[in-house]
Formats: C-alpha cells, sequence, structure tokens
C-alpha cells in the first residue's frame, strides 16, 4: 500500500516533467536533428581514410587517418597551400583523382534540377601543389576525372570538354550544345528525374574512349514557370518537359577517340523513339554496354557495341507484360560475364550471366525481393545485397557466393540494416535504425565483427527521453479482398482506450514506394509526435503497388493508378472507423506528390469516410505529368483513356463533404502548379469550398528558410480546426 501512494505521487510529477515538441523545433530549430558518420574519404589501400580538420591556427586541412584506430597519420593538403591567382581556395569540397595524387575542388554550387548542379572547380596537384583552374570560360557540371587520373571530363554550356591535366588544353569534343535544344552527356529533365540520373557519359578503363549521350531537345514541347522576385515583370524559366503521349529526345550514342581525337556513333538501331537509360564501359576497354529501353518500357535490352566502329549486338533482352525497372545493379565481373537483377521468377534477384548473355547462375532465390546490390568483391566471388527477407518492412543486409551458396546474414536486428562497402574490402560501415530509434553507424571488419562505434546518435536519444513521445508500432489487417497490408500506428501517450480518438492518415502510395517502414523517421516522426500531443492518432499503411513483396503485389496498379490504392486506403479509414476508440467521424488523409493524389482522390472518392484532407503538391490529372513515369505505369493517354480519367480526382469533386486544403509550390519543375489550378477550377465551377495556398518560387520540395515552418504550421492549424 505503501509503494501504491508513492507511484501516484511520483507519477504525475513524471509527467509533468516531460517537455512538449513544437513546430519551431521540428521545422526551424534543429531540435531533433540525428547525426552520420563525419564526412570522410576511403582511400584505394581501404586501410586509411583523409578528414578535414581544423588546425591551432584556425586554418583547414585535409588530413590522413588510419582507419581502425584512427590514429593521425600526416597532413596531406592544408588550406593555405591552395590558391589560384593569388587568392586562396575554399578545400572544404574534395574529391581525389583514381591515382589520389591529385585533388579536384569546387566552390559556388549552384543546383539546376534534382540531381544537377553547376560549381567552379579547381585542380590540385598534391606533390607540386599547383592549382589550375578546371575552365576559365563558365561553370562546369560533372567534371570526372579519366582512370588514369590524366584528364578531366566536364560540361559547360550544353557541351563536353576534356581537360589535359599535364598540358593545360582544354579538348573540344561537342560544338553543338544549345539550350532546350542539344544537350550532350547531360541527360533532359525526364531522363534526371524519372531515371535518376543526371550526368551521361563513361570513360573507358584505359582513358582512350570517352562514351557520351547526345540528347536532342528540339522536337519536345516547352513549359513555362514564373518567378516573383520583386521585379516589375516575373522571371519566365522555359525548359523541356515531355508531358504523358507528347514527344521525347531523339537519343545517340557517340565514342570520342582521346588518341585520335575522332568521334564515332553507335548503332541503336532503326527504331528511334526509345531510351537510353545507362551506358558503362565493361571491362574490356573497346566494348560499351548500352542499355536500350523501348517507348513502353516494357523490352530492356543490353548492347555491346564496339568503341571503334560503333557496331553492336544484343546480349541479354529482359521483356515483361507491364514494365521494367531500371537500376544500377549491373557489375562486370572480370572478363568472363556480369552481375544485373530481375523480377523474371517473381521476386527481384540477382542473376550471373557470360559475356554473350548466357545464363551462368540465379545468385539469390526466395520469395523476397533483393532491394538493393550493394557491391562484389571479386577476390572472393561474394557479393552484399539488402533484402526484405525479414518482411517489407525491414532490410536485412546478406552476402552470398557468386554460385549463389554460402548465403549470410550481416544483420541480427529487425529494423533497416545496411552497408556501405569500403575500398579493398577489409571492412563496410554498417548503420541500422528502427521506427523509435535514430540511425547508428559502426565500422566492421569483413568478417562482421564491430571494429567501432562511429556514431551512436547517443545525444539524440538522451534529448528524446526528456520529452513525452509516441512509440510507432507496426500492425497487419487484411482488406475485404482478403488482401494483407502492413500498417504503423502512433497513438497518444496519455491513450484511454475508454474514448475515441480522431485519425490522421498519412500515405504515399506511388509504385515502388513505401512510407510504412521499420526505420527512423526522421522530421515526419516528430512531426507525427506533435499531432499525437493534440490528441490524434497517426496512421500511415502501404497499399498495393508498394516494395518488397514481390512482382506481383507491385505491378498490380499497372494501367490503373490510383484505383487500387483508393480502395486500400478507403479500407484502412474503415478499419480505423471501426475500432472502439476511434470516432470514425473523425477521419482525415494528407499526402505530398503522390500522396497528395492520394489525398485529393480519397477526399473525392472516399467522400463518405474521410473528414479533412491536405494535398501537397498533387498530381490530378496524369496527362499533365511526364511521360516517363506515367506511360511506365498507365502508358499513353491514347492507349488508356479510362486509366487516366476514371482516376483522375478532378473529375470526381462534386462527391466532396468534407474540408480541403490545397498546397502547390508555383515553381515546381516536377508536379507543375498547372494541376493544382485545374483541380481549384473544377472546385470552384462546382462550388465546392476549399483553402488554397501557393508558396511563391518554391519547387516540388517546398523547402528552404522557414517555408517548412510556415507550411506545417498552416496544415497543424487546418487540422485542429477541420478534424
Amino acid at each position: 500500500m505503501k509503494n501504491y501512494i508513492i507511484a501516484l505521487l511520483v507519477l504525475p510529477f513524471a509527467l509533468l516533467s516531460q517537455k512538449t515538441i513544437t513546430l519551431e523545433d521540428v521545422w526551424s530549430r534543429g531540435t531533433f536533428a540525428s547525426k552520420s558518420t563525419r564526412s570522410f574519404y576511403m582511400l584505394k589501400n581501404g586501410l586509411n581514410y583523409t578528414e578535414l580538420q581544423e588546425q591551432p591556427d584556425g586554418s583547414f586541412a585535409i588530413t590522413e587517418f588510419e582507419l581502425k584506430t584512427g590514429n593521425k597519420l600526416r597532413v596531406m593538403v592544408s588550406s593555405s597551400d591552395v590558391s589560384f591567382d593569388g587568392k586562396l581556395i575554399d578545400i572544404s569540397n574534395y574529391r581525389f583523382s583514381p591515382t589520389e595524387d591529385k585533388l579536384l575542388f569546387w566552390v559556388n554550387a549552384e543546383m539546376i534540377y534534382r540531381r544537377s548542379s553547376m560549381a567552379k572547380y579547381y585542380v590540385y596537384d598534391i606533390a607540386s601543389k599547383k592549382c589550375m583552374e578546371l575552365s576559365p570560360a563558365g561553370k562546369q557540371m560533372f567534371p570526372e576525372f579519366s582512370p588514369d587520373g590524366k584528364k578531366v571530363s566536364f560540361v559547360r554550356d550544353n557541351n563536353l570538354y576534356i581537360k589535359d591535366l599535364a598540358t593545360g588544353a582544354e579538348i573540344t569534343v561537342t560544338e553543338d550544345g544549345t539550350p532546350n535544344k542539344i544537350k550532350n552527356g547531360w541527360g533532359d529533365w525526364v531522363y534526371e528525374e524519372e531515371f535518376s540520373k543526371a550526368e551521361y557519359f563513361d570513360w573507358s578503363p584505359d582513358s582512350r574512349f570517352f562514351a557520351y549521350v547526345r540528347f536532342d531537345e528540339s522536337r519536345v514541347k516547352e513549359y513555362t514557370l514564373d518567378y516573383y522576385r520583386g521585379d516589375l515583370y516575373p522571371i519566365r524559366y522555359t525548359y523541356k518537359y515531355p508531358k504523358a503521349g507528347e514527344e521525347n529526345s531523339l537519343v545517340s550514342v557517340n565514342v570520342f577517340d582521346v588518341v585520335n581525337n575522332k568521334s564515332s556513333t553507335m548503332d541503336l538501331g532503326a527504331v528511334t523513339d526509345i531510351y537510353v537509360p545507362r551506358l558503362e564501359f565493361t571491362n574490356d576497354a573497346n566494348t560499351l554496354c548500352i542499355q536500350r529501353l523501348n517507348r513502353l518500357q516494357n523490352k530492356l535490352e543490353y548492347l555491346f557495341c564496339n568503341a571503334t566502329s560503333g557496331q553492336a549486338k544484343v546480349v541479354l533482352t529482359e521483356e515483361s507484360k507491364t514494365y521494367v525497372d531500371i537500376t544500377d545493379d549491373l557489375v562486370f565481373v572480370g572478363n568472363t560475364g556480369f552481375i544485373t537483377s530481375s523480377e523474371k521468377d517473381g521476386y527481384n534477384h540477382l542473376y550471373y550471366y557470360d559475356l554473350n548473355g548466357k545464363l551462368l547462375q540465379q545468385i539469390t532465390k526466395g520469395a523476397w525481393d533483393v532491394m538493393e546490390f550493394k557491391g562484389f568483391d571479386p577476390l572472393k566471388n561474394t557479393l552484399y545485397f539488402t533484402s526484405t527477407e525479414s518482411g517489407a518492412i525491414n532490410r536485412d543486409v546478406c552476402s552470398i557466393q557468386l554460385n549463389g551458396k554460402n548465403k549470410k546474414f550481416l544483420s541480427d536486428k529487425k529494423g533497416f540494416n545496411d552497408i556501405t562497402l569500403i575500398s579493398g574490402n577489409n571492412y563496410y560501415i554498417y548503420s541500422f535504425s528502427d521506427a523509435n530509434t535514430p540511425k547508428m553507424f559502426e565500422l566492421r571488419s569483413a568478417d562482421g565483427k564491430t571494429v567501432k562505434v562511429l556514431e551512436d546518435n547517443s545525444a539524440l536519444k538522451e534529448k528524446i527521453n526528456a520529452y513525452n513521445l509516441s512509440k510507432r508500432w507496426f500492425f497487419t489487417f487484411k482488406t475485404s479482398e482478403g488482401i494483407e497490408l502492413n500498417g504503423w500506428m502512433m497513438k497518444p501517450v496519455n491513450f484511454d482506450s475508454t474514448k475515441k480518438y480522431p485519425v490522421y492518415m498519412y500515405a504515399y502510395g506511388g509504385p515502388g514506394s513505401n512510407l510504412c517502414n521499420n526505420s527512423w523517421g526522421g522530421s515526419d516522426y516528430f512531426w507525427h509526435n506533435v499531432l499525437t500531443q493534440n490528441g490524434y492518432i497517426v496512421v500511415c499503411v502501404d497499399g498495393r503497388g508498394t516494395l518488397g513483396r514481390g512482382r506481383a503485389f507491385k505491378h498490380s496498379t499497372y494501367l490503373q493508378l490510383g484505383k487500387l490504392e483508393t480502395m486500400d486506403q478507403i479500407e484502412v479509414a474503415k478499419y480505423m472507423g471501426a475500432m472502439p476508440f476511434v470516432d470514425a467521424s473523425r477521419i482525415g488523409f494528407q499526402g505530398w506528390s503522390y500522396g497528395g493524389y492520394m489525398a485529393s482522390l480519397m477526399i473525392s472518392k472516399g467522400a463518405d469516410v474521410i473528414k479533412a484532407a491536405i494535398a501537397v503538391a498533387p498530381v490530378t490529372n496524369w496527362k499533365y505529368y511526364d511521360n516517363i513515369y506515367t506511360e511506365r505505369f498507365l502508358r499513353t493517354p491514347g492507349e488508356n483513356k479510362s486509366g487516366y480519367e476514371d482516376n483522375s480526382p478532378t473529375n470526381f469533386v462534386k462527391n466532396i463533404k468534407g474540408k480541403f486544403l490545397l498546397i502547390h509550390g508555383s515553381a515546381d519543375d516536377n508536379v507543375h502548379m498547372q494541376n493544382s489550378m485545374e483541380l481549384a477550377d473544377a472546385l470552384v465551377k462546382n462550388n465546392i469550398p476549399f483553402d488554397f495556398m501557393i508558396y511563391p518560387n518554391k519547387n516540388h520540395g517546398i523547402g528552404g528558410g522557414l517555408t517548412r515552418l510556415h507550411i506545417y504550421s498552416k496544415i497543424l492549424k487546418f487540422v485542429t480546426e477541420n478534424l
């Protein structure tokens, strides 16, 4: 009895001592920012690394350390030694040449699109301490050392150049580069966005040949963004953006012979309406591997091309009734074959082929997906990869022999495990997090033993303990069609099962993309805690079309984007509404990008179960989105009219009964504001009340400065007033 009374006295005091999270903590102060490993560069010997360190006099130096012990070995480069034209060069950003005798520094970087930027670059010789500018004629993009470290290729003003570091001469590779017409070595906007790659060139292993893709954008239609920055008239930015069903860039692949100063064109075949999503040299310096993808994106071919003659042969063909994903899962094994991935057995697995495309070995097998091919150790004939063998919400790290034998788990905890292989393959960096644990990093030896902890985010964990936080816990449920879906839920910390709570649903839902992950959620985790502090249950469920559960589950949404995903999320709302502690009349939904599309469908098609929805940067009709993404899943509007119209939220605004908040950035180069404008127009024409917020000059991420604080303050106000 005595102990019981003490507990009653202590518990309220403990609760009172807990802090609450503010939006400023999450979106402006960086209160809960987690740490990664310190920025360092692994040297080729796999035993030492370099790190930028502040010196006693306040200057900086690139310093070499022993990886295993952390002992300082030497100062390689001091900032006081790096100057050009009498001015010191900032050495904060650096990259070594393949031979590690030179460094590339860059300053004044400017972002262009998601994966492209330009900057002023300098090349520094460590031994002589001489520094040269890469080019005096303007900022450069994608500088790349040749394998022998004697030259640097780069893009400038849509053209390709090669700097000879011995003579200082600038070799012109192309001359026809023109804005919004011809791009050499730099993918057009849609390639950069949808094939996740901006630089399209590669050096041969012997540094003689330089291959690149030429993009002729002449026939691609343009889109214009207006920027409002205090000028009398808006500043207009026009770029090429091919929408669904519209014409693409014409692509060609050329190989420049550095020795003979001439180019050869590779034979890509008679069909010109194709994509070249990847190209790279094999281990044979005269053989270039080009991946050729048809417009429907259901036939991918590996072409081996003679770098001199341009003659090509198809080595491997991957076909599908739906689509074939493009990945970077291609590694050449000596002069014997190559490793790549495929979903052809129903799950994504790794395969080993000889150089004629004959299958030598299916390396991985099972009712789970290989999520990422991490690397290959040729000395041990060992591959490393992450998988969903422990379930789609988790990631395991495994190794396996090239012959498919001796598979080993390098991770033993449920959550998101990952590795980064280090040169020499003697060590790797291991990372782990789960839904309620910030990420930790360890240095491990090749046998899996921990050498040292690089970062455990102990300071963040200690800080978190001072707050009254809700935890994410996972659940599964079956829809009315018998489909089991993965989800997580966060309840208020003072949850009372006898009360009824409103529900805030959160999802993305796009093909091959998951949010229901047993991994650290960063800012979203704390934002959702703000909601639970305000008395909301937060729920996230991955519906059909998402990752890690095999080909059939992922490809089920083909030709009908939005249909099954919306059905699944409506089932989630009904499932939650049937719980005794949920107020079924107060269920809302929020999403961004594809999630914004889902939010727009939920408030319209799901009007009977959704009281309020927030759609941020949504697609509202797929005919307005880019053709690579859209046609991959829907084909063209001419081929699949119903697939476009039957799931466009613009066509269902009459159904809306609840409150709706629509948000977009005016300079969104990805999902154009045109989408929200058309939806807004339909809402007005049908006299449907809604709230609309435009963020001037903001792109798809709608960030920068205090923008995220502003947007989430608006969302929180909308939620508390309408849900």
